[in-house]
């Protein structure tokens, strides 16, 4: 059957939905907004919902209420018993009522207190791991149309996505508050990041960051993939006065050029399709603290205009207005591209490239600070062995030999991949050269081989499971030979370069 207008639609924004995911774990209400803003964009729709139960009370409460009377609605909680939310949540199945008023199930508490009249509806269950969370509305099908059966497979698509974000959203949330606490059990002035190294190059890199995190300059963080770029800029920002204020990371590659300007700036209602509510950019949330630009190498020329101009003024407009606001926020950016080689060729900003580089700091390669390379294999290991329930006490000396010989295109995420690698499928007390599965060609400045590593049989043969890690092997291959360049890597595979990025985290290549 011929794929319709809408499949293609459908199908490219549940990619768009599906990048975000993987960028906006600490701001999952703006990327729920987004998902219904979708849904009703597709199914054609005034109004939606999303609601959560809260366990202590077994009570439904509004999570996003978009439409007429949204505002209103979100104040109202929603029992489980005697309500359709309430049916849906307790027997996780979807429903499609065409005339709410006659259905024993509708409780008129939400409309007798908003006004808004509810007269069909679409309702879906959230589930993780099979379990019911909430439930997503959609109420009111335009032009007083029938919701159908097309309708309702859209939505139970978009809340397999409401429900992904959802739950990485709360994995998060943990996370953070654990490292709260144990932040908050430290001792004073070492709550910051703890990086392993002795070699004199990192010993001094990190004297630097110390000087840097003192200002409030543009610090522009270069180096290859993989040598922990990320950690550098968020150490700066611990160590600063902004500390205690949010840090907001964006990854410039992730997104289509719309979809970035959306997310950085923010969007008023009707500024575009999809905008069917008002929405808070990434530079308005880090307003008092610092933002993190990813990969800004990969900036659109149209937003590095917008990018100097908040750089210049620390002033911008959401999409589709004219209302200028104004934000403090610390801008620290990172790439692993030749940006000087860019502004020669046109493809950067020049003046961006200068209000960028006040405090650059360049992150060496693992190769370039070979001190570091067993104490973080050992890091890696502890870690690995304890994930992994194996007791390995150390590397062998053929191992240590091959750790220190090897290229390390892909630098410490690569270190962390091959030990990972080691610890699942060696034989404790001690890893050996073989575990590692490395290519001992690659040493020096040898070019990387474009062997496949052998798919490790553990059990499960099934060909959806084979193919997965034969897909993993030879993606993390690719991204060795073109040293963790994923514009590079997205050449060689044939796929765009955001394509690239998700199927990173879709395969859980760090």
């Amino acid at each position: 059957m011929k794929p319709t207008s809408l499949d293609a639609e459908k199908l490219s924004t549940l990619i768009e939905i599906n990048a975000l995911i993987n960028s906006s774990y600490s701001d999952v209400n703006a990327l729920l907004i987004y998902i219904l803003e979708s849904a009703m964009r597709l199914v054609k729709c005034e109004s939606s919902s999303i609601l959560l139960v809260n366990k202590a009370d077994n009570i439904l409460h509004f999570e996003v209420a978009l439409g007429p009377k949204g505002a209103e609605a979100k104040s109202i909680p929603v029992k489980t018993k005697g309500s359709i939310a309430g049916w849906v949540y307790e027997h996780c199945q979807s429903l499609i009522i065409n005339d709410v008023a006659l259905d024993e199930r509708f409780s008129s508490t939400v409309q007798d207190k908003t006004g808004y009249v509810t007269k069909n509806m679409i309702a879906v269950p959230m589930r993780i791991r099979n379990v019911c969370v909430g439930v997503i509305e959609l109420l009111n099908k335009a032009d007083s149309q029938d919701f159908t059966k097309q309708d309702l497979d859209i939505i139970e698509q978009f809340s397999v996505q409401a429900s992904i974000a959802y739950s990485n959203a709360d994995t998060y949330r943990q996370a953070r508050n654990e490292i709260n606490v144990l932040q908050n059990t430290i001792t004073q002035g070492s709550d910051f990041h703890s990086f392993i190294a002795k070699s004199p190059t990192m010993l001094d890199l990190l004297s630097v960051v110390e000087q840097v995190a003192k200002t409030n300059s543009s610090v522009l963080v270069l180096g290859e993939s993989g040598v922990g770029k990320e950690l550098f800029a968020e150490q700066i920002h611990l160590k600063s006065e902004r500390a205690k204020k949010p840090f907001v990371r964006v990854n410039c590659a992730a997104l289509s050029p719309l979809l970035l300007e959306s997310e950085l700036f923010g969007h008023v209602k009707g500024a575009f399709t999809d905008a069917v509510s008002n929405r808070k950019g990434r530079f308005e949330a880090a307003d008092g603290g610092t933002i993190f630009l990813d990969e800004i190498g990969e900036l659109p020329l149209d937003l590095q205009v917008k990018l100097l101009r908040v750089i210049q003024s620390r002033a911008f407009e959401k999409v589709g207005s004219s209302h200028t606001i104004s934000v403090d926020v610390r801008i620290v950016a990172a790439t692993n591209r030749d940006i000087e080689k860019m502004v020669q060729e046109g493809t950067f900003r020049s003046d961006l490239y200068y209000r960028l580089n006040v405090l650059p700091i360049t992150v060496p390669p693992l190769r370039q600070r070979k001190e570091d390379i067993e104490p973080l294999a050992n890091f890696f290991r502890n870690r690995f062995s304890a994930e992994t329930k194996k007791n390995f006490v150390g590397f062998s000396q053929d191992a240590i030999d091959l750790l220190y010989s090897y290229y390390w295109p892909g630098n410490i995420r690569e270190l962390e991949n091959t030990v990972e690698r080691a610890c699942v499928l060696g034989k404790p007390p001690y890893i050996h050269a073989a575990d590692l599965r490395l290519n001992s060609k690659v040493s020096g400045d040898e070019p990387r081989s474009t062997e496949i590593a052998v798919v490790q049989d553990d059990g499960d043969r099934t060909l959806k499971t084979m193919i997965t890690k034969f897909k993993k092997s030879y993606v993390i291959k690719i991204l060795e030979e073109t040293n963790w360049n994923q514009t590079e890597a997205g050449k060689i595979l044939g796929i765009q370069r955001t394509y690239v990025s998700r199927l990173m985290n879709e395969l859980g290549i760090r």
